[in-house]
Parts: structure tokens; C-alpha cells; sequence
């Protein structure tokens, strides 16, 4: 799940399913009591039919936890990053930042700074699009201690300059579960 929409919508199927439900966050379901079997099984094929997966073992739930921790970073606490990343990661799942850095690389392919960045970008693409904010806004929103490296970062990664992708606008953009 990487989008408000998607918690709300596994909350309505879980609840139409008969579960009780406590807790949906970005990748995560907390029900009451266990789930049987059987019960899982439905709750897979409800969220396949749906563009969702259930993840059972535990290095998925931890490589998802990055990934919702990443996502709700960079697109819904913009500017309120106090601490680096490895820390946060850290602290939050309470592992130590090596072992989430080779679960992550050995599972996904890619490293989670190269996963942040993407995340990042995308977030810029966003901003860009709306056209409210200006460059040096937008780093300071995200983050990033220039404009410079900003455009730098965004060029390495998309090709192109900001300014030509604010040009040729949304076109370019990927869905948040397909970076």
C-alpha cells in the first residue's frame, strides 16, 4: 500500500471480509487474534483481485516497514527530517542499519539510498507538475541542501534537467509501488 487511498480501501475489504480491524498504516494490518488458514487464504485472494499482495515471512514484513517508512518520509512529512536516514531506519525497526541495508539490497535489487532517491525524484516530479512552488522551495521542502544538488540528483536519475521535465510534465511520472 503506498497511498492514503490504499489503506482506506484494505481497510473497507478487511472489514467487508469480517475482520476486525485495529491498525492499517502504509503496508501493514493489524487485526485482532490470529488469522487461520484458511482466513489468510481469502485475504490473499481479495488483495490480488485488488493489486495487493499479503506478505507473511518476516524479511518481506521488514523490506515493506522500509519501504512504508521511506514513502511516508518523503510524501506526507516533507521538511521534517531531523536525523539521517540509516538512523531512523534503525531506530524504527529496531535493527541494525547493515542488516536492513543487505536484507534490502539482497531482496529488492537495489540499495535503500538508491530507493530513497528514487522516492525523492518522484516527489519532485510531483512538484514540479503542480507548478506551485519553485525550485529552491521544493529542495528545501525535501530536504536537499542546494538547488544545485537537487538538479544535479534529478538529472543523474531522470535524464533530464528540471526545468525541461516541468516542459513536458506528467508524462514522465511513475505510480509510487512501481519505483
Amino acid at each position: 500500500m503506498v497511498c492514503n487511498r490504499c489503506v482506506m480501501v484494505v481497510r473497507n475489504e478487511m472489514e467487508q471480509l469480517g475482520f476486525d480491524v485495529k491498525e492499517v498504516k502504509l503496508g501493514e494490518v493489524w487485526l485482532e487474534g490470529e488469522l487461520s488458514a484458511a482466513e489468510k487464504e481469502r485475504v490473499r485472494e481479495r488483495m490480488i483481485s485488488l493489486g495487493f499482495d499479503l506478505i507473511d515471512d518476516r524479511k518481506s514484513r521488514i523490506i515493506e516497514r522500509i519501504k512504508g517508512i521511506i514513502i511516508d518520509l518523503v510524501h506526507h512529512k516533507e521538511g521534517q527530517m531531523r536525523t539521517n536516514l540509516s538512523d531512523l531506519l534503525s531506530s524504527e525497526l529496531a535493527y541494525d542499519y547493515s542488516y536492513l541495508s543487505n536484507l534490502f539490497s539482497e531482496v529488492e535489487g537495489t540499495t535503500i539510498e538508491k530507493y530513497f532517491i528514487a522516492q525523492r525524484i518522484e516527489k519532485v516530479k510531483e512538484l514540479l507538475v503542480y507548478d506551485e512552488l519553485t525550485l529552491s522551495e521544493i529542495a528545501y521542502r525535501l530536504n536537499y541542501s542546494s538547488v544545485a544538488y537537487l538538479s544535479n540528483q534529478f538529472r543523474r536519475v531522470t535524464g533530464l534537467t528540471p526545468s525541461h521535465f516541468k516542459r513536458i510534465g506528467e508524462v514522465k511520472r511513475k505510480p509510487l509501488d512501481k519505483i
